[in-house]
């Protein structure tokens, strides 16, 4: 072989490389680009899930205090202020998966469970507080979204709020019984709490007796359970089966439930299965109505990773305290001072 030939050869082989480079830098660029296209196509989808309503701007200035932080010495970092969100589950969105799971129609919206999460400013400890729907409340006159507003109702039921006046109602409401300002407001409709439960690969949860609800298909035997979303659900909503079939019974079993979510949200890592991460983010983004300060992916992941450092075991669980209403025996009206001392403690 002449050293031409030689040349040859090797200018041959350097060109096949330099082609099958080229080829592979495309195949990676091109990969690249969907990659980075299904990727703006997933963020948009999340984002566009999310429902929100103007909170701040319909209440105005007529409302409590925002929580004022101490500062920190100056050779240490600027305290995180706490945060108080409400979280209303509600069947309010209408659709078939929704009346399918026991959720109501578009004319008549509930707010069935109503909690008060209080954050710490330091994000190790949160105290999840209950308002029973039952309970008897002066409900405050509230701005409607077609202009007007609604009268002052004197002994409402709590849960009223949200039939007459919505998000908006159900915030001013709860703010003028605790005295304590929402900094955010988060609603999760019934299917979506399903899919968020199956997404995780269900919860386990131990009943500490035998529930027989009918009202909810819900029938287990005291113990240990691992629940699907639609079992989940019906434990959420399990009041007449068990206890005296108050709603205090089934606030008891929504706290099993906080906890059980956040302990499978923790031992489930989400970040080795992409797949499961996004069924995840799509059931929550797709079942939320928040106030417009959480409305984008980018507000919800940010507090996402300001609690990622707070344990189950440091989430305590309370009721309002309350006793029996001396107008209905089937009703309750907050129990002072204790009510007064729980929320003065989340200020």
């Amino acid at each position: 072989m002449t050293r031409h030939e030689e040349h040859g050869a090797s200018g041959a082989g350097a060109g096949r490389r330099s082609r099958a480079l080229k080829a592979a830098g495309l195949t990676l660029a091109a990969a690249l680009v969907a990659g980075a296209g299904t990727a703006g196509w997933i963020y948009w989808r999340l984002d566009d899930n999310i429902k929100s309503v103007d909170i701040d701007n319909a209440l105005g200035d007529d409302r409590p205090a925002k929580a004022v932080t101490a500062p920190a010495p100056s050779a240490s970092p600027p305290p995180t202020e706490a945060t108080n969100i409400l979280v209303l589950g509600s069947d309010s969105r209408s659709g078939k998966e929704n009346q399918r799971l026991g959720g109501g129609d578009s004319t008549g919206a509930r707010s069935d469970t109503a909690m008060v999460v209080h954050v710490d400013a330091g994000r190790t400890t949160a105290t999840v507080a209950s308002i029973p729907r039952d309970t008897l409340v002066t409900r405050p006159s509230c701005p409607l979204s077609g202009g007007g507003s609604t009268s002052v109702a004197y002994g409402a039921m709590f849960n009223t709020a949200y039939s007459v006046g919505g998000p908006v109602c159900a915030v001013k409401t709860v703010e003028s019984i605790t005295g304590v300002r929402m900094d955010h407001y988060v609603e999760v409709d019934f299917s979506g709490f399903a899919k968020l439960v199956d997404a995780l690969g269900g919860v386990t949860v131990t009943t500490d007796e035998d529930i027989d609800d009918d009202d909810s298909h819900l029938h287990l035997e005291a113990g240990v359970h691992h629940l699907n979303g639609a079992r989940a659900l019906a434990l959420a909503r399990t009041r007449h089966g068990i206890g005296d079939g108050s709603d205090l019974g089934r606030i008891g079993l929504q706290h099993k439930l906080v906890k059980a979510l956040l302990e499978q949200i923790a031992s489930t890592d989400l970040l080795t299965s992409p797949g499961r991460l996004y069924e995840v983010a799509d059931a929550i983004t797709g079942s939320l109505t928040t106030d417009t300060g959480l409305d984008s992916l980018s507000e919800l992941t940010e507090l996402g990773r300001s609690l990622k450092g707070l344990p189950a075991d440091h989430v305590r669980t309370v009721t309002m305290p309350v006793v029996a209403a001396p107008s209905d025996p089937n009703r309750v009206v907050a129990r002072e001072p204790a009510a007064g001392a729980l929320w003065k403690s989340l200020r």
